[in-house]
């Protein structure tokens, strides 16, 4: 029983650097462009966009459709390397072990 007392304390250790790690992701941000850039849109890790910044060039009330399109691809890259930023940070700290339910 005393390999399983290590576990527990292996696992109480990853726990708390996982709750940490978190924390330390919630504060950093990616940055995503649409549109040569008239689209800018930045999201934390945990997957929240943070602001959503648009060109007044990029306005057309005659293009609405255009001006969603490039918000919605703007919004879904940068979730998306939101995502890939976490999934890399939490690899680094499981030593690449897929645990279910950690993302």
């Amino acid at each position: 029983m005393k390999g399983m007392g290590n576990i527990m304390k292996e696992a109480q250790k990853l726990q708390s650097k996982m709750l940490k790690l978190q924390e330390e992701l919630a504060e950093k941000t990616v940055e995503s462009t649409a549109g040569g850039g008239m689209i800018k849109v930045v999201a934390n890790g945990k997957q929240q966009i943070v602001s959503i910044e648009i060109e007044k060039e990029v306005v057309d009330p005659d293009d609405v459709e255009m001006l969603q399109d490039l918000v919605v691809a703007a919004v879904n890259e940068a979730l998306t390397q939101s995502q890939e930023m976490v999934s890399g940070e939490m690899g680094k700290l499981t030593g690449g072990l897929s645990i279910p339910g950690l993302m």
